[in-house]
């Protein structure tokens, strides 16, 4: 299966604000993925985005994590997000903002 359909990743920046989204269809595999996935790239850059899902008992069908920077003191956020999505060997997001290598 294509990676990009089982994680689907979708980056929005505005003035001040940063965000993406890896939703997915509910997988406890995928989802200790992205959280390890998180957590690896937070110590590795040393950045403290905000980071929350959309369920708290994890029973939705399709559920998302949402990584999140809107302090103008992390403006390499992109890099945070380029590094997240080469770990989880995401190659692109649903609005194509990240670039291939």
């Amino acid at each position: 299966m294509d990676r990009c359909q089982q994680i689907v990743a979708n980056v929005r920046m505005e003035e001040r604000y940063e965000g993406m989204s890896l939703r997915f269809d509910g997988s406890e595999v995928i989802r200790k993925e992205i959280e390890e996935a998180i957590e690896k790239i937070k110590e590795q850059t040393k950045m403290t985005p905000l980071v929350f899902g959309n369920s708290k008992d994890y029973t939705e069908s399709s559920q998302a994590f949402y990584i999140e920077f809107n302090d103008e003191s992390q403006r390499n956020s992109g890099d945070f997000f380029e590094r997240l999505l080469r770990e989880l060997k995401i190659d692109h997001c649903v609005n194509d903002v990240i670039e291939e290598e």
